[in-house]
């Protein structure tokens, strides 16, 4: 895998925006297999497509790319924030590809992929609505929050200038398979449970260890005012999605 950006025929581009965004694309089209399949490369879709910008011959998925200069940091900003909501809640998201560039060498640094079933409305952040001089007064636009991304959904590509082995990458977007929930609600339960299970030190932990969470989750999840049992529930689904070991009654073991 090349990690070197091409600049041959961005001349005709006049914008950095542009610019950027046929470096990167361009990038992604020549270098970058799928990750849902492991097919030899994905293909661009045509510009300006509402939902996505590649998508895979072999298995039909779809893959959005947001790029930056420097590191991909806490948030990456995105578009209009209903549109973003609503593309969430009807499940019609592709999965995103993450890039964070060299602007100076114009190398790839790092590139994460965040499947889409991972994707819940408190990952997205809305903005201040535009003021009123602006040429799209009152747009409302969105951060999507990659801290708070589950690390199981936080798959890396690159790290740090090196890629990631192919296998690798395919048996954790394989495994992140495990976890998707097409229910919004019910993923959002799931995720912020594997969130704080992620949160505990240790490799084994006990129902006391979780419950300690259960003001953070309740303030979560305001309407729901049985968050134990629920916290059970979703440790229960994860043990039957192989991410947990039942040691003893009320003691559980990581095991992803």
């Amino acid at each position: 895998m090349d990690l070197q950006m091409q600049v041959d025929g961005i001349d005709a581009y006049h914008s950095t925006t542009q610019r950027i965004r046929v470096l990167t694309e361009t990038w992604i089209g020549k270098n970058l297999y799928c990750p849902r399949c492991g097919n030899a490369k994905i293909t661009h879709l045509q510009n300006n497509r509402p939902v996505a910008d590649f998508y895979c011959e072999n298995c039909k998925n779809e893959f959005e790319l947001k790029s930056k200069s420097g590191a991909l940091g806490e948030k990456v900003n995105d578009g209009a924030y209903d549109t973003m909501i609503d593309r969430i809640t009807s499940n019609q998201n592709p999965d995103f590809l993450f890039m964070g560039y060299e602007k100076q060498s114009l190398t790839v640094k790092n590139l994460v992929i965040v499947p889409k079933h991972f994707f819940v409305p408190s990952m997205i952040e809305k903005r201040k609505p535009l003021s009123a001089t602006a040429r799209r007064s009152g747009w409302v636009g969105c951060n999507i929050l990659l801290n708070a991304v589950p690390k199981q959904g936080f798959i890396k590509i690159i790290e740090n200038g090196c890629a990631v082995d192919k296998e690798k990458v395919l048996l954790q977007m394989s495994q992140s398979s495990d976890l998707e929930v097409l229910d919004i609600s019910a993923r959002g339960w799931l995720f912020d449970v594997l969130e704080c299970v992620n949160l505990i030190p240790k490799q084994e932990f006990s129902l006391d260890d979780i419950y300690r969470y259960e003001s953070l989750l309740s303030a979560k999840h305001p309407y729901n005012h049985n968050v134990k049992p629920k916290i059970r529930q979703q440790l229960q689904y994860l043990r039957d999605k192989g991410f947990l070991d039942f040691t003893q009654r009320g003691k559980y073991r990581k095991i992803y």
